[in-house]
């Protein structure tokens, strides 16, 4: 079956685009897009989306608000927040809510297909100024990660984690296999208390873990 995809977007021209490129790609199908959030509970109970490509400005119900509605709503749809706001407040905010990955309007349409992709393999893809901001936020603090016992791989594997990698990117740049990646992230999750890659991440940022 192809993957459900819905646009939440307050710019008709992007939107229009976005879901005629996305229609044209092979595996992939636009079950929707909308101006804003108001009706996220409903659009999700009527579509069921794999994937949620979301704005953050919209008029109405925004992009953050409708991401915690539609989160709660149905946990397992991948929600990559589709913006042009680079903020940390905003980004802690949207991780926090559940986002899957941030990618800037400025990402060509190949990363986005990349991000997709990515958060369908278990990845959490960030634009790189993104990444870059993440990273900067919370440089290594010694007392964080003592606090969680992580290990020097576990500490690695985390940082990789948080800047978007899939498991498969992880275990390449980290020289391992795809399961003893997969080990290793849940021993991370078990010693930071989380259930899934997004809340480490989110963990992570405010802790200044990485």
């Amino acid at each position: 079956m192809p993957v459900r995809i819905i646009i939440f977007e307050d710019n008709h021209r992007l939107r229009q685009s976005l879901k005629i490129l996305l229609d044209g790609m092979e595996n992939y199908t636009v079950c929707g897009d909308y101006e804003n959030c108001s009706q996220a509970a409903m659009i999700v109970d009527e579509h069921r989306p794999d994937v949620i490509i979301m704005d953050i400005d919209m008029p109405g119900v925004n992009g953050i608000e409708g991401l915690r509605i539609i989160k709660e709503r149905r946990p397992q749809t991948y929600i990559i927040m589709h913006t042009v706001l680079e903020d940390e407040e905003r980004l802690f905010q949207c991780l926090c809510s559940g986002a899957n990955g941030y990618i800037l309007k400025n990402t060509s349409f190949i990363n986005l297909l990349e991000a997709i992709d990515n958060v369908l393999h278990g990845g959490a893809p960030l634009s790189p100024t993104i990444a870059k901001k993440v990273l900067q936020s919370f440089q290594a603090a010694p007392s964080a990660r003592l606090q969680y016992n992580l290990s020097e791989r576990e500490t690695e594997v985390l940082k990789y984690l948080v800047k978007g990698y899939s498991y498969k990117m992880i275990a390449s740049a980290c020289t391992i296999s795809v399961d003893t990646v997969r080990g290793h992230i849940r021993n991370i999750y078990t010693k930071l208390h989380v259930n899934c890659g997004r809340e480490a991440v989110a963990k992570a940022l405010h802790d200044k873990i990485v």
